[in-house]
């Protein structure tokens, strides 16, 4: 069985410091992309400094992650589109456009959050992703994406 992996082992190394993706920030989340058949789903532990309240996660921290969920998301998917392997050149690499956040239920922490990702539709350089956040199997937040794909002056910076 071949080994899924998750799409952000294959960002570029000038493209991976991302807060919450991005393996050379050793102070975000790295969050990790994979597909489970048509979905993409990540996992992240809040930490006890993501509360809003005693025993509650942040919603910043929540809209985060399904921010960066939902670029990750957008970049598996058009490789998916593509029909390319997700380490072929020229990477793809997302960025946010737009971002919508519908918090369900007070999400608790010290629990693994599971972060679900649906590709609506793919158009040109965009991706609309919707996303939700899982605490103990329960949707706690809901939230809608539209990645666009990153202009190449974004590394001349």
């Amino acid at each position: 069985m071949e080994k899924n992996w998750a799409v952000q082992d294959f960002y570029p190394e000038e493209l991976s410091h991302c807060y919450g993706c991005g393996s050379k920030n050793e102070h975000g989340y790295q969050l990790k992309t994979y597909w489970e058949g048509d979905e993409t789903v990540s996992r992240v532990t809040p930490r006890d400094y993501h509360t809003a309240i005693p025993g509650y996660v942040y919603g910043g921290f929540l809209a985060s992650i399904i921010d960066c969920h939902g670029t990750g998301s957008a970049a598996a998917a058009m490789y998916r589109a593509e029909n390319r392997p997700m380490d072929s050149l020229p990477a793809f690499r997302f960025v946010t456009a737009s971002l919508q956040v519908n918090y369900l239920k007070p999400t608790p922490i010290g629990v693994e959050l599971e972060v679900r990702g649906r590709i609506k539709s793919i158009n040109g350089r965009k991706v609309l992703v919707e996303a939700s956040v899982y605490a103990n199997g329960i949707e706690t937040v809901k939230g809608e994406i539209l990645a666009v794909q990153m202009p190449d002056s974004f590394l001349s910076k």
